[in-house]
């Protein structure tokens, strides 16, 4: 359904994603953030039903054409572990909200584990955005912390991730409150990754798509 393409950066450099168009012409925009793994055909798919939902969305290919195949753990935290964070927010993330934007629609920001992490560091160094829904990613808070946050917030998280674990939640949760930030979060009875329809091992569909229900009824709230 959508298509492959390049864009600039603040810094003039070329990035390049996967872009679905909404059927119509003044769709507000939704930048979707990878998981660990690069830019998959999961990833992609996400952005095909973002379309159909109405939404212009843009995956920014953060590993530079690399994908990981799901069974390699280890060659995906190599990937994630070499990636600038700052610079994969700041300018290739930023780069594509600026596309998504340039006729004046507003912008959300979406992503999965690191993906996830990306968009709490995006809600607060990227000055396009309107809002910003969480999946499973929690950054450093050397890398953004709750009172930099500078867009309303959905989060979503697994009770039975080892990763985010419920104990990281409930204190990223405990510095917005703290914070005055906006946040509405919602957990699972599901592991990490649950959305992932494509790893039968930790998909929950149930939880899949009441996620997406409300992630898409937020951007339509913030985005219009």
């Amino acid at each position: 359904m959508g298509t492959s393409i390049s864009f600039k950066r603040p810094d003039g450099k070329d990035a390049n994603g996967y872009l679905a168009n909404a059927a119509r012409g003044n769709a507000p925009g939704v930048v979707v953030i990878q998981e660990w793994w690069g830019l998959s055909e999961q990833i992609k798919g996400l952005c095909d039903r973002f379309a159909v939902a109405g939404f212009d969305a843009l995956a920014p290919d953060l590993y530079a054409g690399k994908v990981v195949p799901y069974h390699d753990t280890d060659a995906a935290g190599k990937e994630m572990n070499s990636l600038d964070f700052m610079d994969a927010t700041t300018q290739t993330v930023r780069g594509a909200a600026q596309y998504l934007g340039k006729n004046g629609a507003k912008v959300g920001l979406t992503g999965f584990c690191l993906g996830g992490a990306v968009t709490i560091i995006g809600a607060a160094k990227i000055p396009e955005l309107t809002a910003g829904v969480v999946f499973y990613g929690i950054p450093p808070e050397a890398a953004a912390k709750p009172a930099d946050i500078k867009i309303p917030l959905q989060a979503h998280f697994a009770n039975k991730d080892d990763w985010c674990t419920p104990q990281l939640v409930d204190a990223f949760a405990n510095g917005m409150k703290a914070a005055g930030k906006s946040l509405e979060l919602f957990r699972y009875d599901a592991d990490h990754a649950f959305v992932n329809e494509q790893r039968q091992s930790v998909h929950d569909r149930e939880a899949a798509e009441l996620a997406w229900g409300r992630a898409t009824e937020f951007f339509r709230k913030h985005l219009g």
